[in-house]
């Protein structure tokens, strides 16, 4: 039984360019996860899942400080959090937790990462840039004396490994490890996704999601990487797990999933991500333990900016006015019907765009002038709309089209809306050239507002 008088343990298990459609629990029927569907059908499983930035980066800054990328400064890779930004490891060193951050740091600009440019937390075993200290059997990182250190076996298990013997030596008090991989991110100098060895081979062409069947990419060729990746991940999910259990810490121990954005395989531009696209924004996301366990599935739309006020609030800490997210925990106690019905994005480097989402609508505005080495931009212009009941995997553009004209417009409405709400500058938006669609139906008022 859980002991009421002790703050629960918090463990982050975050993963890079996973995307939501690799999981049993969202249809992939090549059982990649056992661990992570039984934690969603036991636990919280937070259906509709994304990032606010698809991009390593400025999604990590985003679940640090519950703010947006534009608020922090840190909307593109290589700018740093800023010394004096307040993180979760702030928040839980306050209130009496043992803090501890393992893996890919990403939020600073040097490697090794000194004391002051790592957020707050007390233990440290991490890189700032992982893929370019480490290989897949060469996993390098640095301490809290910046010494170098290899830790033996495939780097997901050999990070694993390491969490393990800190929740063992930490389990007497409080704590709060933030456990952050590179896998299933691609390992940059070759372009590959290298999976254990084991696995090799194991899912190359074994099923492809239907965005990458119709769109290619090079989804033929790194696909069964990948998915062997996502496997080794799991199994390390499913380690972590035991591992709590064992030291009889299961009741009082939070432990959620998470990525930091997906991947498409370049089929929407020529790298992984920074779109606007399911594959790029959408992550699977579960939560289990103190609070969770048996709260199902939630279909409301949430973003990667409400999970650090949901573990603060978890945690029974107070949740700062300034994060611009939301605690999903009224939401789980029934205490509060109300939610936002669509999530913000904000996207970068592949240029500046602002995109949002409902349960059936994605639209996307890029800047005019091309621009990409700016948090925002003043005019942006029409470039994406998706009908996601009718195409769920984005095949149709519907920017310009008449029939979805009121459609856009409603859209463009809640995206300045949510603009505005970001902190950001008023931004002008230009409509898309119309175009006539042949034997398109007309949009109904009350399907635009769907």
């Amino acid at each position: 039984m859980a002991d009421q008088s002790r703050q629960p343990n918090v463990i982050v298990f975050f993963t890079d360019q996973q995307r939501w459609d690799t999981t049993g629990a969202h249809g992939n029927p090549l059982g990649l996860t056992p661990n992570f569907d039984r934690m969603a059908a036991g636990g919280t499983h937070l259906y509709h899942s994304f990032t606010c930035q698809p991009v390593c980066g400025p999604a990590r800054s985003v679940f640090q400080t519950g703010l947006y990328p534009t608020t922090t400064g840190c909307y593109r890779n290589k700018i740093p959090l800023p010394e004096g930004s307040r993180t979760l490891a702030h928040y839980f060193n306050d209130a009496g937790y043992q803090t501890g951050y393992i893996g890919k740091w990403h939020l600073a600009d040097e490697n090794p990462v000194p004391e002051s440019g790592r957020g707050g937390y007390r233990y440290w075993l991490a890189a700032n840039a992982l893929e370019r200290t480490s290989d897949s059997y060469d996993a390098v990182v640095f301490d809290n004396d910046n010494a170098r250190v290899k830790l033996p076996g495939y780097r997901a298990d050999a990070l694993t490994d390491a969490a393990i013997r800190f929740i063992d030596r930490e389990k007497e008090q409080p704590f709060f490890l933030f456990l952050s991989f590179l896998e299933p991110h691609h390992q940059n100098h070759r372009d590959d996704y290298p999976s254990p060895d084991v696995y090799r081979d194991a899912f190359t062409g074994r099923w492809t999601p239907p965005d990458l069947t119709a769109l290619g990419g090079n989804s033929a060729q790194h696909l069964g990487g990948y998915y062997g990746m996502v496997k080794r991940l799991d199994e390390a999910l499913g380690r972590v797990c035991d591992a709590v259990k064992s030291l009889g810490l299961a009741e009082d121990t939070i432990i959620l999933f998470t990525s930091d954005h997906g991947c498409h395989f370049k089929t929407r531009n020529g790298e992984y991500k920074r779109s606007c696209h399911e594959s790029s924004i959408r992550v699977p996301t579960a939560v289990v333990g103190p609070g969770f366990d048996s709260r199902g599935q939630v279909r409301e739309l949430v973003s990667l900016i409400d999970l650090a006020p949901t573990l603060l609030d978890a945690a029974g800490i107070e949740v700062p006015e300034q994060m611009q997210g939301r605690s999903i925990m009224p939401l789980l106690r029934r205490e509060s019907g109300e939610w936002r019905d669509d999530v913000y994005v904000q996207i970068s480097e592949e240029g500046i765009g602002r995109a949002i989402r409902t349960k059936r609508w994605k639209y996307a505005v890029a800047s005019v002038d091309g621009a990409k080495d700016a948090p925002s931009a003043d005019v942006y212009e029409e470039r994406f709309l998706y009908d996601l009941q009718a195409d769920p995997y984005e095949l149709t553009n519907l920017i310009g089209y008449e029939s979805h004209r009121d459609a856009a417009t409603a859209m463009k409405e809640r995206l300045l809306r949510r603009i505005a709400e970001a902190g950001e500058a008023p931004a002008t938006i230009i409509p898309a050239e119309s175009r006539r669609a042949s034997g398109q139906r007309r949009v109904s008022e009350a399907e635009v507002r769907a």
